[in-house]
């Protein structure tokens, strides 16, 4: 099954690191996230973001991993996915996006799949789930 949406970032808040960290020539950082989606992907996450990043070259790699409330289509639930994509300034590569295991709840138990995100050039941030429900065709 495909479900299709968009989503706006409603809250970005940097975390304080406590431990001792190691210093690298790119700074990393830790943040949490809310995010709203719209669209075959209707709902809210809440996000865990890590980064080691330039932000004045554009250049750097991110890991994330969200929890999300809401529906894929018909479907309501919850579900964690992660994500994860490196750029050098101007693409996208080495994109992970995946659903972890085990972890949907409700209409949502058993979801397994992936998808992908991408940002359009007028900014309209978008996200595909490919995925799979027990006992369902698309």
């Amino acid at each position: 099954m495909i479900a299709d949406g968009t989503f706006q970032v409603d809250g970005f808040a940097p975390v304080a690191v406590e431990a001792e960290q190691v210093v690298t020539a790119l700074g990393v950082g830790v943040a949490t996230m809310v995010k709203e989606y719209a669209g075959a992907v209707q709902g809210r996450s809440t996000t865990l973001f890590t980064s080691a990043f330039d932000p004045a070259a554009g250049v750097g790699t991110y890991v994330a991993l969200e929890s999300f409330e809401g529906a894929l289509g018909e479907a309501g639930g919850t579900f964690n996915f992660v994500h994860a994509a490196s750029t050098s300034g101007t693409d996208r590569v080495d994109l992970l996006f995946t659903i972890v295991p085990s972890s949907g709840t409700g209409g949502l138990e058993g979801i397994t799949g992936a998808g992908s995100m991408r940002i359009d050039d007028d900014g309209t941030h978008r996200v595909r789930f490919d995925y799979d429900l027990p006992g369902r065709t698309s």
